[in-house]
């Protein structure tokens, strides 16, 4: 038998990765090589949806908020304004901490969107998880919840879809109610998930007089919990000048403890004594953010003391996600 002239690569057309179709896993790859897919450009694609963004929320109105909607705040809602306007027959598009159920959204009868932000994601993106969702969401049947998948790799995240300019104000709520119109008429399944719901939720309130800063109560003692901006070098640097000179606390009986890490932003946690409301932080706080800002600004190099206070921040710095 005469021998099979192999292919050569001329005589095939060359493909971009930008050309490459999608296809099965273990099916030949499109661009030629031989190799199935999941060895050859899927390796690429199923990195790309998986490859954790540290930002997620970097670049939306409010990104300090969205990190404490996400991981710090119980109970709250906030009204989003997309770019492009609502879809006929949608009167609101609401985001939520939860929904019932732990639905990642659900069409409204009367055709609104609720969209929850704490549900888990299943790539690596939390932004572009949650814009899939509410695009589905928005195209549902009224009446109906929306369930989670993993988002393709080139979908639209969150900052593609919502207004830059629009305002992101949460609004904290002291419970689920918010959940449906009528909670008495709810179905039992949605009752009993609200009931649940209610009794583990913790006291909760946002400040008034700086952003992303809120107070919660627990059985031992209250705290202040206030997610910044600031790059977390620069931040640690500051607390650490203010910490060594006696003056990063809020108040008599109130102390600076540590800090969470949560998405890319770096979150102070204060301590403060049972009865400490979110009225009596207000002043204080305030007072907090303008020596912050003054230690902020400086560039000189820590002392011996602010270093030691550096290190004792760093080392109760506890990393959410």
């Amino acid at each position: 038998m005469a021998k099979k002239r192999p292919q050569t690569k001329a005589g095939r057309p060359q493909l971009t990765d930008g050309e490459i179709p999608v296809v099965g896993a273990r099916e030949p790859c499109p661009c030629g090589s031989g190799r199935r897919y999941k060895a050859c450009h899927g390796r690429a694609a199923a990195h790309a949806v998986t490859e954790l963004v540290q930002r997620p929320f970097e670049g939306l109105p409010g990104e300090c908020d969205w990190v404490a909607l996400r991981e710090l705040v119980p109970a709250a809602t906030v009204e989003l304004t997309l770019r492009e306007g609502l879809p006929e027959g949608v009167p609101s598009v609401t985001l939520a901490t939860v929904l019932p159920m732990a639905w990642p959204a659900l069409r409204r009868d009367d055709g609104s969107v609720l969209l929850g932000l704490q549900n888990d994601t299943a790539s690596g993106d939390i932004s572009r998880d949650l814009a899939d969702t509410l695009r589905r969401a928005l195209e549902a049947r009224p009446g109906t919840p929306v369930q989670g998948r993993r988002a393709p790799a080139d979908g639209p995240r969150m900052q593609d879809l919502l207004d830059p300019e629009g305002a992101f104000e949460p609004v904290v709520h002291t419970g689920f109610e918010f959940w449906v119109p009528d909670p008495e008429n709810a179905s039992p399944e949605v009752a009993a998930s609200l009931e649940r719901a209610n009794a583990a939720a913790i006291p909760t309130v946002k400040l008034t007089g700086v952003d992303a800063a809120y107070w919660c109560e627990t059985p031992e003692k209250n705290h202040l919990r206030w997610v910044m901006p600031h790059p977390e070098e620069q931040l640690l640097d500051a607390l650490a000048r203010l910490h060594a000179a006696g003056r990063s606390s809020l108040g008599e009986g109130t102390r600076l403890v540590g800090s969470f890490r949560a998405h890319g932003l770096t979150v102070p946690v204060w301590d403060l004594p049972t009865g400490v409301s979110a009225d009596d932080v207000e002043k204080p706080a305030a007072e907090f953010a303008e020596r912050l800002a003054t230690a902020l600004a400086s560039d000189a190099p820590l002392t011996a003391d602010e270093r030691r206070a550096r290190g004792g921040l760093t080392n109760r710095q506890v990393t959410l996600s």
